[in-house]
Protein backbone atom coordinates (compact mmCIF):
# COMPACT_ATOMS: atom_id res chain seq x y z
CA UNK A 1 0.00 0.00 0.00
CA UNK A 2 1.29 3.46 -0.93
CA UNK A 3 0.05 6.62 0.72
CA UNK A 4 0.32 9.91 -1.13
CA UNK A 5 0.20 13.24 0.67
CA UNK A 6 -0.16 16.51 -1.26
CA UNK A 7 0.72 19.95 0.01
CA UNK A 8 1.33 23.45 -1.30
CA UNK A 9 -2.15 24.58 -2.26
CA UNK A 10 -3.51 27.97 -1.38
CA UNK A 11 -5.10 31.20 -2.55
CA UNK A 12 -3.18 33.25 -5.09
CA UNK A 13 -3.93 35.94 -7.64
CA UNK A 14 -4.14 35.49 -11.40
CA UNK A 15 -0.69 35.39 -12.92
CA UNK A 16 0.94 34.08 -9.75
CA UNK A 17 2.72 30.76 -9.29
CA UNK A 18 2.35 27.84 -6.92
CA UNK A 19 4.26 24.61 -6.44
CA UNK A 20 2.44 21.53 -5.26
CA UNK A 21 4.23 18.61 -3.65
CA UNK A 22 3.21 15.01 -3.30
CA UNK A 23 5.20 12.68 -1.06
CA UNK A 24 4.79 8.93 -1.13
CA UNK A 25 5.07 6.72 1.93
CA UNK A 26 6.94 3.89 0.26
CA UNK A 27 9.87 3.61 -2.12
CA UNK A 28 7.83 1.16 -4.20
CA UNK A 29 6.03 4.19 -5.61
CA UNK A 30 8.90 4.46 -8.08
CA UNK A 31 7.56 1.35 -9.80
CA UNK A 32 4.56 3.41 -10.88
CA UNK A 33 3.97 6.25 -13.24
CA UNK A 34 2.84 9.43 -11.51
CA UNK A 35 0.02 11.73 -12.43
CA UNK A 36 -1.62 14.98 -11.43
CA UNK A 37 -5.36 15.54 -11.67
CA UNK A 38 -7.68 18.34 -10.70
CA UNK A 39 -11.37 18.67 -10.02
CA UNK A 40 -13.24 21.95 -10.06
CA UNK A 41 -16.63 22.33 -8.36
CA UNK A 42 -19.37 20.74 -10.43
CA UNK A 43 -16.93 19.32 -12.98
CA UNK A 44 -15.41 15.94 -13.68
CA UNK A 45 -11.89 15.16 -12.58
CA UNK A 46 -9.42 16.34 -15.22
CA UNK A 47 -6.19 14.56 -16.10
CA UNK A 48 -3.50 17.27 -16.00
CA UNK A 49 -0.09 15.61 -16.29
CA UNK A 50 1.71 12.30 -16.24
CA UNK A 51 5.38 11.41 -15.94
CA UNK A 52 7.87 8.82 -14.79
CA UNK A 53 10.44 8.89 -12.03
CA UNK A 54 13.14 8.88 -14.70
CA UNK A 55 11.76 12.07 -16.24
CA UNK A 56 10.76 10.65 -19.58
CA UNK A 57 7.39 10.08 -21.19
CA UNK A 58 5.97 13.30 -19.77
CA UNK A 59 2.46 14.34 -20.75
CA UNK A 60 0.58 17.59 -20.20
CA UNK A 61 -3.03 18.37 -20.96
CA UNK A 62 -3.48 21.17 -23.48
CA UNK A 63 -5.10 23.32 -20.79
CA UNK A 64 -1.83 23.51 -18.82
CA UNK A 65 0.88 22.93 -21.43
CA UNK A 66 3.54 25.60 -21.29
CA UNK A 67 2.44 26.78 -17.83
CA UNK A 68 2.74 23.68 -15.63
CA UNK A 69 5.88 21.60 -15.14
CA UNK A 70 6.33 18.31 -13.30
CA UNK A 71 9.47 17.19 -11.56
CA UNK A 72 10.63 14.61 -9.07
CA UNK A 73 12.95 14.30 -6.10
CA UNK A 74 13.64 10.60 -6.09
CA UNK A 75 15.48 10.32 -2.74
CA UNK A 76 12.47 11.73 -0.90
CA UNK A 77 9.83 9.96 -3.02
CA UNK A 78 8.37 13.39 -3.81
CA UNK A 79 6.91 14.76 -7.00
CA UNK A 80 6.11 18.36 -7.77
CA UNK A 81 3.76 20.34 -9.94
CA UNK A 82 5.07 23.82 -10.67
CA UNK A 83 2.19 26.00 -11.81
CA UNK A 84 2.93 29.35 -13.42
CA UNK A 85 0.75 32.05 -14.97
CA UNK A 86 -2.21 30.78 -13.00
CA UNK A 87 -5.72 31.61 -14.18
CA UNK A 88 -9.05 31.61 -12.35
CA UNK A 89 -10.03 28.51 -14.34
CA UNK A 90 -7.16 26.64 -12.72
CA UNK A 91 -9.10 26.76 -9.45
CA UNK A 92 -9.67 23.18 -8.31
CA UNK A 93 -8.71 20.50 -5.86
CA UNK A 94 -5.47 18.99 -7.14
CA UNK A 95 -4.68 15.32 -6.64
CA UNK A 96 -1.60 13.29 -7.25
CA UNK A 97 -1.84 9.64 -8.23
CA UNK A 98 0.38 6.62 -8.75
CA UNK A 99 -0.50 4.12 -11.42
CA UNK A 100 -0.07 3.50 -15.11
CA UNK A 101 -0.03 5.99 -17.97
CA UNK A 102 -0.94 5.13 -21.53
CA UNK A 103 -0.82 7.41 -24.57
CA UNK A 104 -2.87 5.14 -26.79
CA UNK A 105 -5.54 5.32 -27.99
CA UNK A 106 -5.94 8.53 -25.98
CA UNK A 107 -3.81 9.75 -23.07
CA UNK A 108 -5.15 7.99 -20.02
CA UNK A 109 -4.02 7.34 -16.47
CA UNK A 110 -5.09 4.30 -14.50
CA UNK A 111 -4.56 5.12 -10.84
CA UNK A 112 -3.75 2.57 -8.18
CA UNK A 113 -3.33 5.16 -5.44
CA UNK A 114 -4.64 8.66 -4.84
CA UNK A 115 -3.67 11.47 -2.55
CA UNK A 116 -6.22 13.33 -0.47
CA UNK A 117 -6.07 16.49 -2.58
CA UNK A 118 -5.04 20.08 -1.99
CA UNK A 119 -7.14 23.15 -2.77
CA UNK A 120 -5.84 25.70 -5.25
CA UNK A 121 -7.82 28.91 -5.62
CA UNK A 122 -7.00 31.63 -8.11
CA UNK A 123 -8.82 34.85 -7.41
CA UNK A 124 -8.19 38.57 -7.35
Amino acid sequence: QVQLVESGGGLVQPGDSLRLSCTASRRTVTFYNMGWFRQAPGKEREFVAAFTWTGDNTYYADSVKGRFTVSTDNPSNTVFLQMNSLKPEDTAVYYCAAGRFSRSPTPSFFANYWGQGTQVTISS
